[in-house]
């Protein structure tokens, strides 16, 4: 018999004759996870609950709610009690605080240590990725490490992704970056209770935060104002200051970040699936398939987008449907629908390129059915294009959210959202409250030129021979 050559032995013997690389990534990996393992598992418990929720009765919620609040009492590094900046001056020091700093120094080395963090993991997995490379990789060159390294030459594309992977720390590390919860100072302010130090008493008093917050509105100049990087009169620290309600509006942004990437990613993963499912069977069987897709496509990109978004919530105003998630599931259905005709277009033409190569020919002679051609021997190739045009999609719907909310059509208070901040502070602008609008929008349109650069270097890596124009891109084919 012949012994199998290097490039048929399978990656599992590959590793376990030459263990050491890969226990070494292991081990490190272990460490990563261990310290974040708590809050890992009450991520996988939230989905659960979130999955649980849409079905009718609830069935073991009360289950799941017992068992996320046992989560919440494995410690992590990077959490709010592990490095806590919510605390009282007593008159002499801070109390409650990490180390006893300052509120605003405790909340800096927590931001450092979550992206430091962050850091850490995407560094872990790009060793990971050099080191299957180094050792275990069959070959020694692959299509992929052109992409690789022409990626690495593209300076725009690196601003984009560093700016993108800041924006997705943000969204999935919103409830330890923000200087307070999510439900103590936005859902529920009348059930907690801030202690500060009362100049005229001297001493500690306590106040609901309800009614702190009311105290600490920004409307204007003077009294009327807690601007960036302050305190306000119950010594709670605002990095972004707040907004004319006295909330946080740095936990508003953070928390805002989470439901714009999770409605962005959802919904242009549908819309993703949807055009590339039908690329697929317009490619193979062409004809009437491919006229009838043609047709329904034209038929949804003659619409104007922001018209259609606001025209169907309108429509749906007031339904059970615009009340899951404060509306969020809603616009995601409304965006896969809208966004998956641009989607389509764009993959179309790589997809009839691939339906004539001859392996194509050779899969079907050997007996193969359509969805085995389409799914093994079509889709890979095609790809690579759905996920360029659909990073350089994500900006788009960012910003479309923002102005649906901006209009009071997105999602619905008490829900942060980018674009609903920007209409509360809009009066202010010219005011020391300058902050409520300006920061929420200098934010998005930072987020949308980095999801776009991006976008772009991820298209000149894969394809550097492509088209530069968006509508030469977008048409894919041609009819």
């Amino acid at each position: 018999m012949s012994t199998p050559t290097e490039t048929e032995i399978p990656l599992r013997q590959r590793v376990a004759e030459n263990p050491q690389p890969a226990l070494i990534w292991a081990a490190i990996g272990a460490v990563l996870i261990g310290v974040e393992l708590g809050a890992i598992l009450q991520v996988i418990a939230a989905i659960a609950g979130v999955i649980i929720n849409l079905i009718p009765g609830d069935p073991g919620a009360a289950a799941l709610s017992s068992l996320q609040e046992s989560l919440k009492t494995i410690p992590t590094l990077v959490s709010r009690d592990f490095i806590p900046n919510q605390g009282y001056w007593d008159g002499s020091q801070w109390v409650g605080t990490f180390l006893g700093l300052s509120p605003a120094a405790a909340w800096a080395v927590r931001v450092v240590v979550v992206y430091a963090y962050a850091f850490a993991v995407l560094a872990w997995l790009w060793n990971g990725y050099k080191r299957y490379r180094q050792y275990y990789r069959r070959v020694d060159w692959t299509p992929r490490d052109d992409v690789v390294n022409r990626f690495r030459g593209h300076t725009w594309g690196q601003f984009g992704l560093v700016i993108t992977i800041a924006f997705v720390v943000m969204a999935i590390f919103a409830p330890a970056l923000g200087p307070t919860t999510m439900e103590e100072n936005i859902l529920q302010p009348y059930d907690y209770e801030v202690s500060y130090w009362d100049e005229e008493t001297q001493s500690v008093e306590t106040a609901l935060v309800g009614e702190a917050n009311l105290g600490s509105g920004s409307q204007g100049a003077g009294d009327e104002n807690v601007g960036p990087m302050s305190y306000d009169d119950y010594g709670r620290f605002h990095p972004f200051g707040t907004a004319t309600n006295g909330k946080d509006l740095f936990t508003q942004v953070v928390f805002g970040a989470r439901i714009s990437l999770t409605i962005a990613v959802v919904a242009m993963g549908i819309a993703g699936i949807i055009g590339l499912s039908l690329a697929m069977i317009t490619a193979y069987y062409k004809g009437l398939a491919d006229l009838a897709i043609v047709l329904a496509s034209d038929s949804i990109q003659s619409l104007p987008v922001i018209m259609v978004l606001i025209l169907m919530l309108v429509i749906f105003q007031g339904t059970w449907l615009k009340d899951l998630y404060d509306g969020a599931v809603l616009i995601i259905l409304i965006f896969s629908l809208v966004y998956w005709p641009f989607i389509w277009r764009s993959i179309r033409g790589p997809a009839f390129q691939v339906s004539e190569q001859d392996w194509i020919d050779a899969a079907k002679s050997f007996g193969q059915t359509p969805g085995q051609v389409m799914r093994k021997h079509m889709a890979p190739y095609v790809f690579s294009y759905m996920l360029i045009y659909a990073s350089l999609s994500l900006g788009g719907i960012i910003i479309s959210v923002a102005g649906l909310s901006y209009l009071g059509l997105g999602i619905a208070p008490p829900t942060p959202e980018w674009g609903r901040l920007i209409a509360d502070g809009q009066q202010y602008v010219a005011s020391p409250s300058w902050h409520i609008s300006l920061i929420p929008g200098v934010l998005i349109t930072l987020v949308v030129t980095g999801l776009n650069a991006f976008g772009d270097g991820i298209r000149d890596a894969i394809d550097p021979q492509a088209d530069t124009g968006d509508e030469a891109a977008a048409t894919g084919g041609g009819a």
